[in-house]
């Protein structure tokens, strides 16, 4: 009985180890960060978003089209950028990884 626990006991460490040498030096950043937007998917101000237009800024009036057209610009650079994070953090970059997930950070409003 003790063999079979010791024997449990090194496979354990070993998958744990190899887990955790696949992780790259951002992972943990990248996954607590996906664990919030994902718990505000429910919050109807949260979402990715991008700076104001020029018509915007001259008082025009948007359209839903423009809006719809605005969300999906925005949502598309969000998810853009969050590969490129999570690109770099399986090349093991992590300055180029933090640098990419703090602009999804910062154009992701959680709400």
């Amino acid at each position: 009985m003790n063999r079979q626990m010791t024997a449990s006991l090194i496979a354990a460490v070993t998958c744990l180890g190899a887990a955790s040498t696949h992780a790259g030096p951002c992972s943990h950043a990248i996954a607590k960060f996906e664990a919030a937007v994902r718990q505000s998917a429910g919050e109807p101000d949260a979402g990715p978003y991008a700076r104001q237009s020029i018509g915007a800024q001259l008082h025009h009036e948007p359209t839903p089209a423009s809006i719809e057209r605005a969300q999906a610009r925005a949502q598309a650079t969000f998810d853009a950028t969050l590969a490129r994070a999570k690109r770099r953090d399986a090349r093991g970059d992590r300055a180029g990884c933090m640098r990419a997930l703090t602009k999804a950070e910062d154009m992701y409003d959680l709400q």
